[in-house]
């Protein structure tokens, strides 16, 4: 893809987020879509293009109106529609399609669905679930300890990560939970499965949301200010958590790090805003390490010492992210939200100038890995 030659013109979540419980999941998917397409000023029928994971795209495609020429059901987990916004740059520049819309919904609170994303894998089913790994605080639990004695990351310290989102929830009125806590708060919460506590785990809400994206050359057609992707990555490594080539680093976040940052020609220091997926509190730690932001062993400390909370030098997951904003099942669509509200300068936890924001999100277990970067700067 060439840098900046995509742009998001369209950016909208579900109406209602939390408990949704009169909308079944393809009404979350609409709703969240026609948002979006009100945003731009769009008619569905000016949609050529649209992806969407963990749902059927004809389905999605029959509900709305659709005739699409292109459609991605790829379905990697969380990540799933970071990595749409990389396939969809690749078809409208290819000539695939002109305008593609890019649409999340899931009950996750209310379980008013009939699809679900495919985890977990017949490997894991067969290797893992039998011996007790069966949802995924029992699965994360295995790296997460690994990486805290090897990476010198105390309980404190992960505990940490959900005291400094919340206090980026705070910010947000639409975030699910924005009262302050404490680390004690955090460690007397109830215990999950070791390390995770209860407020180290991930919210699970309904709710939805969708993109608009076309080329640059018609972004300004649009009312709203453009946001240009300028660089995209992704990657996969194992189907099992077990099967990690490394339980203190991923392969996957590496890979799809490396080529985002490479695509658009940025170093670290050109980066203003930062998402990274938190279905746990000890993903964002991976996340610093394996995208370079921070050398092995730093992660803990760098949190713990407020350089990503409200004033730090690198704002990180500035609506709360899983862990207090919301977290439906497969969160990376939010986390793309916030990276575009960041670059309109629409955020209600706005960082002051920000240009460059780079949106990572985890698939599965650590199976997959996308990362945008995205800019306010044509």
């Amino acid at each position: 893809m060439t840098p900046n030659s995509i742009a998001v013109v369209g950016a909208a979540e579900s109406t209602r987020m939390g408990t949704v419980p009169e909308l079944g999941q393809v009404a979350l998917h609409a709703d969240a879509a026609l948002n979006a397409l009100a945003d731009c000023q769009l008619s569905p029928a000016a949609i050529d293009g649209l992806a969407t994971a963990g749902h059927d795209p004809a389905e999605i495609a029959h509900y709305l109106g659709l005739e699409p020429a292109w459609t991605d059901g790829t379905s990697v987990g969380g990540c799933s529609f970071i990595t749409h916004v990389r396939h969809a740059a690749a078809a409208i520049e290819a000539g695939l399609c002109s305008t593609v819309l890019i649409t999340h919904g899931e009950s996750g609170r209310s379980g008013h669905r009939t699809h679900r994303p495919l985890f977990p894998s017949q490997f894991s089913q067969q290797f893992e679930v039998p011996f007790g790994a069966t949802i995924p605080p029992t699965k994360f639990t295995l790296p997460a300890l690994r990486f805290m004695k090897d990476c010198n990351v105390s309980e404190e310290q992960l505990a940490m990560v959900a005291v400094v989102q919340r206090e980026w929830a705070a910010l947000h009125p639409r975030a699910t939970a924005r009262e302050p806590v404490t680390v004690a708060d955090v460690l007397g919460s109830r215990m999950i499965a070791y390390p995770f506590r209860k407020l180290m785990c991930c919210l699970v809400s309904d709710g939805g949301g969708a993109l608009v994206l076309t080329s640059a050359e018609r972004a300004n057609d649009f009312p709203t200010r453009p946001v240009y992707v300028r660089g995209t990555g992704e990657a996969v490594e194992s189907p099992a958590i077990t099967w990690m080539e490394d339980f203190t680093t991923s392969r996957a976040f590496r890979a799809s790090g490396k080529a985002a940052f490479a695509e658009a020609g940025i170093s670290h220091a050109d980066v203003d805003h930062l998402m990274i997926y938190d279905a746990f509190a000890h993903v964002p730690l991976y996340g610093l390490q394996d995208l370079g932001f921070v050398e092995r062993g730093e992660a803990g400390a760098f949190v713990a010492e407020g350089h990503t909370r409200p004033g730090g030098r690198l704002p990180m997951n500035t609506n709360g992210g899983g862990l207090s904003y919301m977290h439906s099942g497969m969160y990376g669509m939010y986390a793309l939200q916030e990276g575009v509200r960041q670059m309109r300068g629409t955020s209600p936890a706005q960082v002051d100038g920000a240009e460059v924001s780079v949106v990572h999100g985890v698939g599965g277990m650590f199976s997959a890995a996308a990362t945008v970067v995205l800019t306010n700067v044509a």
